[in-house]
Parts: C-alpha cells; structure tokens; sequence
C-alpha cells in the first residue's frame, strides 16, 4: 500500500513538472512571405529614390537598422514600447505616435518580422510591402496595396 502510495506521488509530482505553463499569449510567427511582384515593387521605390544600403530580409521587406540598440530583442508576445512615422511612397504621413505600447504579435507582419531584428534602444526603417502591411484593406489615410514605410525607434521591450 505504502509503495503504491510513492509511485502515486512520484507520478503526479512527474506529470505537473512536464505540463506546458500557459503564458496568455496566443501569438505565434506565422512568417508570411510577401509575392515577388511585390518585393519588386519596394525594390523600385527604393531605387528612384535612391536608397541603396536597404537589406531585402528573407520574408520580402526591405529594412536599414538605424541603430541595432543594446537592449532585449521582442518575440510576438512583447510588449514593446515605440516611437514612429508611418509613411506613404508619397511622403504622406498617415500615422505617428511616441511612447506608445503595443504586443508585438497583434502588428501587421512586417512590424512583427522587422522589429526583431533590433533590440530595446534601436532603431530601423522599414519599407513594407502591401501583403506585409494592410495588404487590399484601404482606408482614408492608406490606400489599397500600399507600400509602407516605418521609421521606428524601440524603446522598450517587456
């Protein structure tokens, strides 16, 4: 009786140290990879304007880290403290906001792909293209299939 009693404890005490903690956090990187019409597409842009040093990352946006920062890299559950500007290939500024805290997770996916590669502190420029942006989802200050371009100061990562 005694030994089936340990063998009852020993297995419980083994089966709740191998369960999953739940964090709360339901996001996960979906790695979306923009078509290369697309990437050519952001890939002109920055040629008539003259931008050669942009890095093309493997899921179709093109960045410049500004500033790499010396601080904690965000996954898709961060919550990360930013500054930025949101702007059209026009020049239009659509967005802009300072000291603003988002998870990182429920951003459009080019913001959840580039703002990794930057750490609390740094700053990038991202060139979005539309299927990594808000993709055929206009509205009055984002036109339809719009190339967007961030730039992006990481402030802080939780």
């Amino acid at each position: 009786m005694r030994t089936s009693v340990l063998w009852a404890v020993f297995g419980s005490v083994l089966f709740t140290s191998c369960l999953k903690k739940n964090s709360g956090c339901s996001y996960s990187v979906d790695k979306v990879v923009a078509p290369s019409g697309e990437q050519q597409l952001v890939k002109n842009y920055l040629d008539s304007v003259g931008i050669k040093t942009a890095v093309l990352d493997s899921n179709g946006f093109y960045y410049q880290i500004v500033t790499p920062g010396t601080g904690l890299s965000p996954d898709p559950c961060s919550q990360v403290t930013v500054s930025y500007e949101g702007q059209l290939t026009s020049g239009a500024i659509f967005d802009q906001e300072s000291d603003v805290v988002f998870t990182l997770g429920s951003l459009i996916d080019g913001w959840r792909e580039g703002l990794p590669l930057i750490q609390g502190g740094g700053e990038i420029k991202l060139y979005i293209p539309p299927s990594l942006g808000y993709g055929a989802n206009g509205n009055a200050e984002i036109p339809a299939n719009s190339i967007l371009i961030f730039n992006i100061s990481l402030i802080d990562v939780q």
